[in-house]
């Protein structure tokens, strides 16, 4: 059973009116004994009603209570002179004020059970309404992340085919024989872009730096990280007369001088 939906079915508020079959009752009654949501709404219910009956209650007017203590007061001297008593006619006004203030508050009562039920149904609307929000704000956001995917799969697939860059593969070396990346460099340009096949997770004070060979002299071509979800990672630009590139692993932020006993992968121009 679902229980927030039971209850906002409207068919306690038809139990605390009286509206139900016998059977319907029962059911009632017995889920109402099994869950104790059910219970205290139930209970919420009947204490609203209540405090809505007193609320609406209609006072007879103040001439009808004076008309009865006359009433009363001739029939107690008819007493005393030792008459007849002669029985009190009912007072038709009375009985007619009584069933308007009985039928003012069952009505109450029924608008009351009415915009509790509307009130629930409206509740469990806006609910939905929220889950939809944030279900299509997700949508957004995943569309958003698949486009950018897309754009960056674009430049990377641009600048791969793109004759003006040399393309320089890196392969393992003895510290990491399966290691594997790949440096784009435009020599005219000095653009240099990275594509990273194959290279181990490092810990959080380590990063990879890149280096260009000139002149025999290692050139910082920036750090980055493995797992940054980019096809290729742009690096600092490098000017002509690089003769090779190579991967060493250097602590967070990077290193003046490459540490060559870590390096990880190396290819020549």
């Amino acid at each position: 059973m679902n229980i927030e939906e039971y209850i906002s079915s409207g068919i306690l508020e038809a139990y605390v009116m009286d509206q139900l079959s016998q059977a319907e009752r029962t059911e009632v009654e017995q889920a109402a004994a099994k869950h104790p949501e059910i219970r205290e709404e139930l209970n919420k219910i009947e204490l609203s009603m209540e405090t809505l009956a007193f609320a609406t209650a209609i006072k007879p007017p103040t001439e009808v209570k004076d008309s009865l203590m006359q009433k009363i007061s001739g029939a107690e001297k008819q007493k005393e002179k030792e008459t007849p008593v002669v029985p009190m006619q009912p007072d038709r006004s009375f009985g007619i004020l009584k069933f308007a203030a009985a039928a003012s508050v069952i009505i109450a009562l029924g608008s009351a059970v009415m915009a509790f039920t509307y009130w629930k149904k409206w509740q469990s609307a806006e609910s939905r309404l929220s889950d939809l929000i944030a279900q299509n704000a997700q949508f957004a956001e995943n569309y958003n992340q698949v486009n950018q995917q897309l754009d960056n799969i674009q430049d990377a697939v641009a600048i791969m085919n793109n004759t003006a860059y040399k393309r320089v593969v890196m392969a393992g070396t003895d510290n990491s024989p399966e290691a594997q990346a790949t440096v784009y460099w435009n020599e005219a340009t000095a653009d240099v872009y990275l594509s990273i096949q194959n290279l181990k997770e490092l810990s959080q004070d380590q990063q990879y730096q890149l280096w260009a060979i000139i002149d025999g002299k290692p050139v910082d071509a920036g750090v980055f990280d493995p797992n940054n979800g980019n096809f290729l990672v742009q690096m600092k630009n490098i000017t002509s007369g690089a003769a090779a590139f190579a991967v060493t692993i250097e602590p967070r932020g990077g290193s003046e001088n490459p540490s060559l006993e870590t390096m990880q992968v190396v290819g020549n121009v």
